[in-house]
């Protein structure tokens, strides 16, 4: 039987992604384009490995005006832990979520984050309903962190220029990892690895801290 892709050439492996045999040629070129593929396949992960993202310009990264340097990543290294953390859990836990979803939220939560900084809170929130769930998500993430933390040291210690900041440089962090596939996930997968955030079958769990 010829791959269940093209219809043309012989199959060379097993796509978890269709559910069938596929030939090399379109598993390299319907990767995370026209197939949904699972974060644990082998051949997924092994494109990863070689896989380099196109240069970003500097200047096409948004947020240039908040600073975020190495001092400030330091001071804000446990807020960041979690929001790496909240970030994976909300992108891989909301069905049919990719990097460009991701994206949106996160551009979406700064531009709210920004209204607070100026005293006039205005929520801003993606018309993508994906964007929006991936935001409803980490949002609530960021409660129960800010909670959790409030309840640790007794009194309120989470600042949200700080939060402001985080978001950014995951933001910019996005744009430099992701590969621009229609349903990629180099971002999410990423964040997973690094934040040890549960597999996107695996049940849901809620933000606590470290």
């Amino acid at each position: 039987m010829p791959c269940v892709l093209c219809q043309v050439r012989r199959p060379r492996r097993a796509c978890p992604g269709v559910g069938g045999d596929i030939c090399s040629v379109c598993c390299g070129t319907e990767r995370e384009q026209t197939v949904n593929c699972p974060l644990d396949c082998p051949y997924l992960r092994e494109a990863r490995s070689h896989e380099k993202p196109s240069p970003v310009d500097p200047k096409d990264i948004p947020n240039h005006d908040i600073v975020v340097d190495e001092p400030f990543l330091q001071r804000n290294e446990i807020l960041l832990a979690a929001l790496m953390h909240a970030v994976a859990e909300a992108g891989l836990g909301t069905a049919g979520a990719v990097d460009s979803d991701v994206r949106e939220a996160l551009d979406s939560l700064v531009r709210t984050y920004r209204t607070r900084e100026s005293g006039l809170y205005y929520e801003t929130r993606p018309s993508n309903l994906i964007a929006a769930a991936v935001l409803e998500r980490l949002q609530k993430s960021i409660e129960d962190f800010r909670q959790a933390l409030a309840k640790h040291s007794g009194m309120e210690t989470l600042r949200d220029t700080d939060i402001l900041g985080v978001l950014v440089f995951l933001e910019s962090v996005e744009y430099q990892i992701a590969n621009g596939r229609k349903r990629g996930r180099a971002f999410l997968d990423m964040l997973r690895e690094q934040s040890s955030a549960p597999a996107p079958d695996a049940p849901g769990s809620s933000l606590v801290l470290p």
